[in-house]
């Protein structure tokens, strides 16, 4: 029998709760994820085989949490049901400019697109719900309007949904990384589900730790992470972006954009644009070249 957790928070907390819960040993969630409840409010659900201790996830939410306001944590018994399809049942198709992103139980149901990607609940984050993958979508949306990058990783890449996304849309081949071997697990039967198995190569390493990585330079590289690990990977990033190319930064809320800004500005890359969705910000940065850098970034916010 599956047992659900379950807490409201704002926006600038419900990511740090659902990464904390999804990264905690003891208890070890089977899934985690968030979904929108209203302006500004945001619901985390965790699933756990057995019912989990409730002061040790009180304990675990208020680490990350710092002192916000949050709802009632509430631990309830879910009815004999397939919990994945129940937890994507909370979730309607999201569109992100020509993107869409659904779950297996709208497969053939959801709308005629030109970039469908199949993403249920799992054992790994990134589901396009959450406003920081919707914003690299539109990243990527916006920048196969004007280039075709022909290096493409995904840093942390989740359920990889990014990494299939830019395969579907460029029909070649990307190349992603995460640490977390069960969300290597899981984007790879991704990719699979997706008839993009050949397309889209998961590896398991930390950031660009990975023979196949370390050489590597890059058009195009998004990472979808914790605002200190980005900050951490400023050098990294300087190296395997090409002159020219592109960095996609996000999991980051308004205040925290700022910094991470600062940091790969000090690395030789400029603001391109900024997009701020339900108060989370995705940075699409350029490593400078011989061109001028545009002076002005544009800014596109939506509800």
């Amino acid at each position: 029998m599956m047992h659900q957790a379950s807490i409201e928070a704002c926006a600038a907390e419900a990511e740090r709760i659902a990464r904390a819960l999804e990264e905690a040993i003891e208890p070890e969630a089977v899934a985690v994820g968030v979904f929108e409840r209203g302006k500004d409010r945001f619901e985390v659900f965790a699933h756990y085989p057995a019912p989990p201790p409730r002061d040790t996830l009180l304990l675990l939410i208020g680490q990350v949490a710092e002192g916000s306001a949050l709802g009632a944590l509430r631990i309830e018994e879910l009815a004999p049901a397939d919990w994945v399809t129940l937890s994507q049942g909370k979730r309607p198709p999201v569109r992100a400019g020509r993107f869409l992103v659904h779950g297996s139980h709208d497969r053939g149901r959801a709308p005629q697109h030109r970039f469908a990607v199949e993403i249920d609940a799992g054992q790994a984050f990134g589901t396009a719900h959450h406003a920081s993958t919707r914003g690299c979508l539109l990243a990527l949306d916006d920048i196969l309007k004007r280039q075709r990058p022909r290096v493409v990783v995904d840093i942390g890449t989740g359920t990889g949904v990014l990494a299939i996304a830019a395969s579907h849309a460029l029909k070649q081949r990307v190349l992603a990384s995460d640490s977390d071997p069960v969300a290597v697990a899981t984007a790879s039967a991704n990719a699979g589900l997706n008839c993009a198995r050949r397309q889209v190569n998961v590896l398991q390493a930390a950031g660009f730790a990975h023979p196949q990585l370390r050489n590597l330079s890059a058009d195009l590289v998004f990472a979808n992470l914790l605002d200190r690990t980005l900050r951490e990977l400023g050098r990294e990033f300087s190296r395997h972006v090409r002159s020219g190319g592109v960095a996609v930064l996000s999991g980051l809320t308004t205040d925290q954009a700022c910094g991470v800004e600062a940091v790969y500005r000090a690395h030789g890359f400029v603001v391109e644009r900024r997009i701020v969705l339900d108060g989370w910000a995705t940075l699409v940065m350029r490593r400078r070249n011989t061109r001028k850098a545009r002076a002005t970034p544009r800014v596109l916010k939506r509800d």
